[in-house]
């Protein structure tokens, strides 16, 4: 039997187990599947693409356990009362190929890309990073700002979108779970970023986008661009990405689909295992600017994936269905077939 998982049952999750602890665990699971790298099948996600939106599935796997994500992108969707974002995975044996765990992941995609945000800047930022500008404040955002909160201590947030509702809608949230955590609002980017060590860039419009320049940059910065994350959707200025050194995920996926797809294709750029793992330099000084340009990667579902699994079984949480058949016989397939039949030629029966 498989395991599926609704957002009630992945909110409820979240609910027992408190954000804190949600995150600072997730963000443990994320870190321990980054450290081996080396051990799981890796390709770009397979994307189709419409003029509206994106659809795209995103596929990995280590020697026991295979994960995927389906997933759209599609910035119209508030519009007619649909999120931007929606998704829903899968985790599977890899021995004998058992669907184990059905689960969605529209939640569980914020909370991951929080946590993946989280852990590259406590690698990249400033150690004593307290103050973080928030350009985008949808659906991502509150998770986003949680993330950094508990992980890594910020209790300064400078928030701005062109949408003021958004803003309201995140102060409104974060004033009722995160108290200590000051929210003041701008507007405008250029007013939000000054002076703050941290800069989050977390958007939806599917365009070439500048939402950040290289003037409103200062030394020490660690940017954090979440929301440029398919071809033809960036955020920042060209030139913001000369500034500092830039951190990818997946270098082949990030070429096409991040900011990254501005520049040439010998720009250098360093995949983040390779920072957490000690293999390569991540921040060297401290009027460094460093890039993390995030479009998120299978790997971090798949680690959502088994900390879905283990906290489902842990209290309880989620359905039992049938997903692979259950067969007195194994190669006798056609035995669900005929008991169907002797079940509808029997009306009455307890």
């Amino acid at each position: 039997m498989t395991t599926l998982l609704t957002t009630s049952d992945v909110a409820h999750i979240v609910a027992r187990q408190g954000a804190r602890a949600v995150f600072t665990e997730l963000l443990d699971y994320v870190l321990a599947d980054f450290l081996r790298w080396q051990e799981f099948d890796k390709c770009a996600r397979l994307a189709s693409h419409s003029p509206t939106g994106v659809i795209e599935l995103m596929p990995t796997a280590d020697s026991e356990l295979y994960s995927f994500k389906f997933v759209n992108g599609h910035p119209g969707n508030p519009h007619t009362g649909l999120s931007t974002v929606m998704a829903f995975g899968a985790l599977a044996q890899v021995s004998t190929g058992e669907p184990l765990l059905i689960s969605e992941l529209t939640l569980t995609t914020a909370l991951r890309t929080a946590v993946t945000s989280a852990l590259a800047a406590r690698a990249l930022a400033r150690p004593e990073s307290r103050s973080m500008a928030l350009i985008g404040n949808g659906s991502q955002a509150e998770f986003q700002a949680l993330a950094f909160h508990h992980v890594l201590g910020i209790d300064l947030l400078h928030v701005h979108d062109v949408d003021a509702q958004a803003t309201r809608k995140l102060q409104a949230n974060l004033a009722a779970v995160a108290p200590s955590l000051r929210v003041v609002a701008f507007g405008s980017t250029a007013q939000a970023v000054k002076g703050v060590d941290i800069v989050t860039t977390v958007t939806a419009d599917k365009a070439y986008v500048t939402i950040l320049t290289p003037d409103m940059v200062e030394p020490g910065m660690h940017i954090n661009a979440v929301g440029g994350d398919c071809p033809g959707k960036t955020e920042l200025h060209a030139d913001v990405l000369r500034l500092g050194p830039v951190f990818v995920e997946y270098e082949p996926q990030t070429r096409i689909e991040g900011d990254l797809q501005q520049m040439p294709a010998d720009f250098p750029v360093t995949e983040l295992w390779r920072v957490l793992t000690g293999q390569s330099p991540g921040r060297q000084g401290a009027g460094d600017v460093t890039i993390f340009d995030s479009v998120g990667f299978a790997l971090e579902d798949f680690s959502a994936l088994r900390w879905l699994r283990d906290n489902a079984a842990r209290l309880g949480i989620g359905a039992r269905i049938e997903v692979a058949p259950q067969l007195n016989d194994p190669k006798n397939l056609f035995d669900v077939v005929r008991a169907a039949a002797n079940a509808k030629a029997t009306p009455g029966q307890a």
